[in-house]
């Protein structure tokens, strides 16, 4: 039996993810050397900073239920977790809409930026948006509907391209890089929207008894999930308002696209893993107790792909981001070559992590996440101390996180051993 769920359907629900997902990203990439002549470095700083907000709220704004959406054996309770994690990410919304109105100066001034002013007031609302995908999203991984799934993808993309474009030629500023941000989260939710109600039966069997009954029995995932992705997203994004505070918007701009070419393998490809990952080890923990099986050839998948796309990118990469964005990013060539050995390590590491959310350990993950917001504080404390320079810094955070990833790679393998591990 294990042998079947093992099978080529992995990989044929990798390949249908990947087939998509490499579609809905190569079409940002494929309009960045316009985008890039048509926006600013500050431009995209705005955007980096928008993005950082609403990513560091939107990942939990669902207060991580939608992760639990995989995990139960019937239909009836993973619909109710799903509106339960919907209504719990409406009532988080409004109340960051309220937080923005009433200290909307205070945190204009922190950012250090008068261009982020006006999108602050939207952020609330792309915080909603995120988290209403996420919970929709893992709905369609549980239903194995990956083709779906991969075509939302895909017309996310059109309708960022579309928008960025187009304000873009008509010198919208960072508004057209903004508002496509906001364009693409609509769109995708629209689509997944459509099918959920389709399948009208599912949807009767939503009520708020079971809802709390699934609030209880999932509580885990409020009380550390939530925190370790809070602790994750800060430390990941974080970077964006201290480069933008402590540097410029300009510098900012030029290493948001770093991460976004060097971001590209994990979002193409290690997010479809992720999402078959997880399908497939919780149905391997259910049959066997452990997960070895598919963690060993995950792993050893993300290995291969990770040698094959870093290691000759790391000998071209400053000529090549000069040569395809223009001479403005000049600096975002040489930043990326510091930044592509975390690069390596990270595309390994964050697919494999879901191991926690397959054991229900989220105290584990809480633990190493708090551990990676406290390697970016000594960082900042460094540089504002020493005065470093943006290469120095991002030479340190690229060595720091690399360890931390090394660590995490270890942990979730003992993990997955389930009671071998323990042996």
């Amino acid at each position: 039996m294990l042998k079947k769920l093992l099978g080529n359907d992995f990989n044929r629900n990798v390949l249908t993810l990947l087939t998509g997902t490499s579609v809905a990203q190569a079409i940002p990439i494929a309009i960045s050397p316009i985008l890039t002549r048509l926006y600013t470095p500050e431009d995209f700083g705005v955007l980096a900073l928008f993005i950082a907000i609403t990513v560091i709220f939107g990942s939990i704004a669902n207060g991580r239920y939608e992760l639990a959406i995989v995990l139960p054996e019937k239909e009836e309770e993973a619909i109710n977790l799903v509106a339960l994690s919907i209504v719990i990410s409406f009532l988080f919304s409004t109340g960051l809409f309220f937080i923005m109105i009433l200290f909307h100066t205070p945190i204009v001034q922190l950012l250090g930026n008068n261009a982020i002013s006006f999108w602050l007031y939207l952020a609330p609302l792309t915080v909603f948006f995120i988290s209403l995908f996420n919970s929709l999203l893992y709905l369609n991984t549980r239903l194995k509907a990956f083709k779906k799934i991969a075509q939302v993808h895909i017309y996310k993309s059109i309708a960022l391209a579309f928008i960025q474009l187009t304000l873009g030629i008509f010198k919208g500023g960072s508004s057209g890089l903004v508002m496509g941000q906001i364009a693409s989260h609509l769109t995708a939710n629209g689509k997944l929207f459509v099918y959920l109600l389709k399948n009208k039966k599912l949807l009767l069997k939503i009520n708020k008894k079971e809802m709390i009954r699934m609030a209880k029995r999932y509580i885990r995932f409020p009380k550390f999930s939530m925190w370790a992705t809070l602790a994750n997203n800060l430390s990941q994004n974080i970077n964006n308002i201290f480069i933008s505070t402590f540097f410029s918007v300009s510098t900012l701009g030029s290493y948001f696209l770093v991460q976004r070419i060097l971001g590209l393998p994990v979002s193409l490809i290690g997010t479809s893993i992720s999402n078959v990952f997880y399908q497939r080890a919780t149905e391997e923990r259910n049959v066997t107790g452990n997960a070895s099986t598919t963690f060993k050839s995950t792993l050893l998948k993300l290995a291969v792909i990770s040698i094959m796309f870093f290691l000759p990118l790391y000998f071209v990469i400053e000529d090549l981001v000069t040569i395809v964005f223009g001479e403005t990013w000049r600096n975002a060539g040489e930043y990326a070559k510091y930044l592509i050995p975390l690069m390596f390590i990270r595309f390994i590491a964050v697919p494999l992590s879901l191991t926690t959310m397959v054991f229900e350990k989220q105290n584990i993950d809480l633990s190493w996440q708090l551990g990676f917001l406290g390697w970016m504080g000594i960082l900042f404390s460094m540089t504002v101390m020493y005065d470093l320079s943006i290469t120095m810094f991002l030479m340190f955070y690229a060595i720091l996180l690399s360890i931390h990833y090394i660590m995490i790679i270890l942990i979730t393998y003992r993990l997955a051993l389930g009671n071998e591990g323990n042996k």
